[in-house]
């Protein structure tokens, strides 16, 4: 079956991917830019690749109409720009108006728990859409899902950021609302259990693990599993403001997603009994569980996608990202550093593609965290996102406050876009290149300035640079990972 998978490099949409492709389907991935999908077509196996934006209407023409199903997993929670309210009306519109000119039979939608008379915007947002949804001509099913639980996910790396680095917590009092959260292998089940089920045709289920669990009692378990003793102090007077602001600091997520996330956890979310063991037969796991599982992916470094990626949860505007390839020259400063290797090339290489995250910028690396810190404290991303493997590193992938633009091991290069609070736009590149058997590592700072204050800026951070950027050079080139 011919199946158009949207969001496909989403969170969700990586899990899913493989799953439907073992299945035997042919698989339509939807993506906004190909250059960072980090999957290859291979039309053998059934994976294509195409390439749409269901904000933009224009760049839907080309999009197959000859379809058996769809998966709509668009959300826009995390972006900045704009309403996000509007934006997922506008592509369920869109998306509407597509899918009437396939044969596709069926929708699957992943949406949120909604249960209680006191909905957030971004729940109010998910009902909109789903209304939306039932319009169209093909049958509908709805997933309604509160706490999703793997690695990579954004409430467990927001759970994990908390538990590992407070031994005691100062919180709000929405740590004593409810909910019950499901493992993301569940998730998957009962994305694909739907698919041409005809128990599902029309129905819309509320799915959720077995257990019932307040957020202080899901942060304790997690330290539990972690073998972490910690305290939590529940307050009354923290605004969902603040609230934020505390989440914002404490955590990697961005300060959009924490007021969203805030605004949601105020609530219960409680799944209702409607059925849906009756149309797909599936024991979800318990939370504790679904922990330990998380963290084993993570120690068998097969973490397959992470919230973090997503171009949205940095805030920045990069929905069209090849335009950030080419890097300028005209206006800019440049911080050019160069080392020639006198080691094998496979090695500088392997010390590039594990820059940053637990590695580390392999020099300075208080100078790195207290640009991070400052960072936060002007409302950016901070240092805290880290990445998403310790080894791989894909186009559009988050590495602290970078973007990564190209990832190449056979041109030997490495292109990161900053996302940092700056007055203009930074680019830091890694390339080898070879001359007559000579093999020279090349590491460049770009720095667009935007008016006098990014010319002052740079004028301020210039010897840092000087320090810092020799530094992880010289390293780079010469560091040893032992055995």
């Amino acid at each position: 079956m011919r199946i158009l998978l949207t969001g496909a490099n989403g969170y969700i949409g990586m899990r899913l991917l493989p799953a439907l492709l073992a299945e035997g389907h042919t698989v339509i991935c939807c993506v906004r830019d190909k250059s960072r999908f980090p999957v290859e077509p291979n039309p053998e196996e059934g994976l294509l690749v195409a390439e749409g934006d269901f904000l933009r209407k224009e760049t839907l023409l080309d999009l197959p109409a000859d379809l058996d199903a769809a998966y709509y997993l668009i959300h826009s929670m995390n972006d900045r720009a704009g309403n996000f309210s509007e934006m997922e009306a506008q592509s369920a519109h869109n998306f509407i108006d597509y899918i009437r000119t396939t044969s596709a039979r069926q929708i699957i939608y992943l949406s949120g728990i909604a249960n209680n008379q006191e909905l957030s915007e971004h729940l109010q947002s998910r009902q909109t859409v789903e209304n939306l949804l039932k319009k169209s001509q093909a049958s509908l099913t709805i997933f309604r899902a509160g706490i999703i639980v793997g690695s990579g996910s954004a409430s467990f790396e927001i759970i994990r950021d908390l538990v590992e680095k407070l031994p005691v917590m100062i919180a709000p009092k929405w740590l004593n609302s409810k909910c019950q959260p499901l493992a993301i292998r569940d998730v998957i089940n009962y994305l694909k259990g739907a698919l041409f089920n005809s128990k599902t045709y029309g129905k819309k289920f509320d799915i959720a693990g077995p257990d019932v669990l307040t957020y202080k009692e899901m942060l304790l378990q997690f330290a539990e599993v972690r073998k972490l003793k910690r305290s939590i102090i529940t307050i009354p007077f923290l605004t969902p403001r603040l609230s934020s602001m505390w989440l914002y600091f404490v955590t990697s997520t961005s300060f959009n997603l924490a007021r969203n996330l805030v605004d949601s956890m105020k609530v219960d979310v409680i799944a209702e009994d409607d059925g849906v063991q009756d149309a797909i037969d599936i024991q979800p796991i318990g939370y504790r569980q679904a922990v330990e599982l998380a963290f084993q992916k993570i120690s068998q470094n097969v973490v397959l996608s992470s919230w973090k990626d997503a171009i949205s949860s940095s805030g920045s505007n990069l929905s069209n990202i090849e335009r950030f390839i080419d890097v300028p020259h005209y206006g800019c400063f440049k911080d050019c550093k160069e080392k020639e290797i006198d080691r094998p090339v496979e090695e500088v290489l392997d010390n590039i593609w594990r820059i940053g995250g637990t590695q580390g910028w392999y020099y300075g690396t208080m100078l790195w965290k207290l640009r991070g810190y400052l960072d936060k404290l002007f409302g950016g991303i901070g240092l805290r996102r880290g990445r998403r493997s310790p080894t791989d590193l894909h186009p559009g992938d988050a590495l602290d406050f970078w973007r990564v633009l190209v990832s190449s091991k056979e041109e030997r290069r490495v292109l990161l876009y900053a996302e940092m609070k700056l007055p203009g736009e930074a680019w830091l590149e890694f390339r080898i290149n070879e001359k007559n058997g000579t093999f020279t590592l090349l590491q460049t700072a770009t720095f667009r300035p935007k008016g006098l204050g990014g010319r002052l800026y740079w004028y301020a951070v210039w010897p840092f640079h000087i320090f810092v950027f020799s530094g992880m050079i010289n390293q780079l080139a010469t560091y040893q990972r032992k055995a």
